[in-house]
């Protein structure tokens, strides 16, 4: 059952959010003050990678942009003690003209942050991205 939730801006920064919602795609001003909340919560309530605990469990996904040619490498990624690794995928991006591999894994801070820095410093590696699992008391899993 939704709620509503009303708070009060200026014209300007009323204005401003709605050029920020839809230069993000979002057509609904609501979903996106939800997403956005949910995700500063986040934030506050854990940080960003870098400034996390070194034993602070974490579960998400390393998201990586590559060029063939080097997918030995990501093997040995996936094969690392480091990271409890729960899923893999593999897409090549035609328009892109790049490979994409996503992996599902639980570890801590520190062995993301490690492994982030490995493929970030890997030839052919275009982009590294982590997105982590929101934080939740209970769920549908």
């Amino acid at each position: 059952m939704s709620q509503i939730i009303t708070f009060s801006a200026d014209k300007a920064f009323a204005n401003d959010l709605d050029n920020i919602i839809k230069k993000s795609g979002y057509q609904n001003r609501s979903r996106f003050m939800r997403d956005a909340a949910l995700y500063y919560a986040d934030l506050q309530q854990r940080g960003e990678l870098a400034d996390m605990k070194d034993d602070e469990i974490l579960e998400g996904h390393v998201v990586i942009y590559y060029q063939h040619g080097i997918e030995h490498k990501l093997t040995d990624v996936r094969h690392t003690n480091h990271l409890e690794i729960s899923s893999y995928n593999h897409s090549c991006l035609k328009h892109s003209h790049s490979c994409v591999d996503v992996i599902q894994c639980i570890g801590t801070a520190k062995n993301y942050r490690m492994m982030i820095e490995q493929l970030q410093n890997t030839p052919n590696i275009d982009k590294v991205q982590f997105v982590s699992a929101p934080i939740r008391e209970d769920g549908c899993c």
